[in-house]
């Protein structure tokens, strides 16, 4: 064994957040059970595993019963790997004796004679090799073998107490193929990880890991969603914003419109979320991308996520304004990213997000639009806890953050897809209303935990300048219903707008 293999108490698997929900890895010199259905990416990990080990100078040994030496090369090859150095692979395949007819036994069973036999070579050649770690692929052929879960137990028993002698850190495979689910390994197993692969009604699968057991260590539990890309596995941790706290001056942040700013009792504070609800097409973008050029103004950075909207079509549209999105981005002042609910996980956008506030040191993030990021989700309630756990991460970094949300109707009574009120400290509502014989535009701020606001109702317009706001509207009355009562300064009715 390498002396490498003693320098830490954890043996590093090679992905980032595999080992951050692990607790920072394996424990050395016991065996862990992986288990995944095929094609949830058992192998890839189990290559990163090895590698890893041969970056830190611990040889590693791949036991194959299942695929052959040049099939895991060639698996190898796709992520741009290469097998050679410290990492040793060992097709095991059965004795030329047994697959003779005519050397057939007629009193003992031939699995007897090939478990047998393929114990022996496994031993041999962890005798030869002296690995660190060691994978076994997979746990179905000896399981076929042994024909019966009292041998079974006993085998895998033996093989662990032989690994544990030798000072090798064992990951054991099993593709879950048995026609009854056998819970064999996990009471044996140190540590026990599930891969699950999810086929959604539309869109790409999608894929996620679990840690069901590890003895005397802490873990990150729960699901946690991963991708299989060229280059590996990529393993995104749940996020638990209680993990996040970090201190930051509490300031308050202007879209460089004053009537707007005003609305909201002088600007929005830092470490805050904002909701803007409204109907298509009555400017909730705008208003978010108005924040984002006021934050870009200010020497800082910002980041937007997309998901209804095209891009070019997004920066043709918003540059006829005067808005230069396109240079902002061009600058590293803003990060513009398109997101296709149907192949990105949760957990992978939760990453993006985080990797732009905590590496990119974004103070302005604008999701556009929840119903998007919705689509995303498997089920609401699983959308709501997602959208908790991001919002209090982005206000524990301090980061302003812009949410939209378009609601089903033009006029009178509307309904929301995704209520998280509750959950936003402000809450900004759009509303278009007739009034004399016109389609107007109507904000108000709803509500807005952190400071004082207006109790006003303001007309805005949207033009080539962008967004213009008025005064308060007066002499008026109804306009959230979307067909407004003209009354007197006394509260009379003098004027009932109908769409009749």
């Amino acid at each position: 064994m390498s002396t490498a293999a003693t320098d830490t108490t954890k043996a590093r698997t090679g992905i980032v957040g595999l080992d951050d929900i692990l607790g920072g890895g394996l424990t050395r010199n016991r065996l862990y059970l992986l288990e995944g259905s095929p094609g949830t990416g058992k192998t890839t990990i189990a290559l990163q595993f090895l590698r890893e080990g041969s970056a830190r100078g611990e040889s590693g040994l791949y036991i194959t019963l299942s695929e052959t030496g040049q099939e895991l090369r060639e698996s190898a090859a796709s992520h741009g790997w290469t097998l050679d150095g410290g990492v040793s692979v060992f097709e095991l395949v059965p004795p030329e004796s047994l697959l003779d007819a005519d050397q057939q036994q007629s009193l003992l069973y031939s699995s007897d004679l090939e478990l047998g036999e393929s114990t022996r070579q496994i031993f041999k050649e962890v005798e030869r090799i002296r690995p660190s770690r060691i994978v076994l692929d997979s746990l179905s052929e000896i399981r076929l073998l042994a024909a019966g879960s009292l041998r079974y137990r006993r085998q895998i028993l033996a093989l662990k107490h032989y690994f544990a002698r030798h000072d090798a850190t064992v990951l054991m495979l099993d593709d879950l193929t048995a026609d009854t689910f056998d819970k064999t390994v996990h009471s044996v197993a140190h540590g026990v990880i599930r891969l699950e692969e999810l086929a959604p009604d539309y869109g790409a699968e999608r894929r996620r890991v679990r840690i069901v057991k590890y003895r005397g260590q802490a873990f990150r539990g729960g699901n946690h969603d991963f991708t299989i890309e060229t280059g590996g596995v990529q393993v995104f941790p749940r996020l638990v914003s209680l993990e996040h706290k970090t201190a930051f001056p509490r300031t308050r942040r202007t879209s460089g419109i004053p009537q707007l700013d005003a609305l909201l009792g002088g600007g929005l504070e830092s470490g805050s979320s904002t909701l803007i609800l409204g109907p298509a097409g009555t400017g909730k973008s705008l208003v978010a991308v108005q924040y984002v050029c006021a934050a870009v103004a200010r020497g800082e950075r910002a980041a937007m996520f997309v998901f209804d909207e095209e891009l070019g079509g997004l920066l043709e549209r918003t540059r006829a304004m005067g808005f230069d999105l396109a240079g902002m981005r061009e600058r590293g002042q803003l990060t513009l990213e398109q997101v296709d609910a149907a192949e990105l996980s949760p957990g992978e956008f939760a990453h993006r997000v985080r990797h732009q506030v905590t590496e990119a040191q974004a103070k302005t993030v604008v999701i556009d639009s929840l119903n998007g990021y919705q689509a995303a989700m498997p089920e609401e309630t699983a959308l709501t806890l997602h959208i908790h756990e991001l919002l209090q991460f982005l206000n524990r970094q301090g980061a302003a953050t812009f949410l939209t949300v378009a609601q089903h109707g033009l006029v009178g009574d509307m309904s929301t897809p995704v209520d998280v009120t509750y959950l936003a400290d402000t809450v900004l509502l759009l509303r278009y209303f007739e009034a004399e014989g016109r389609i107007r535009r109507a904000i108000s701020v709803i509500k807005k935990r952190q400071g004082r606001h207006e109790t006003t109702i303001r007309e805005y317009t949207i033009s080539e300048r962008g967004l213009t706001l008025g005064e308060p509207l007066a002499g008026f009355q109804g306009v959230l219903k979307g067909i407004p009562v003209r009354v007197d300064a006394d509260g009379g009715k003098l004027l009932e707008q109908s769409n009749r």
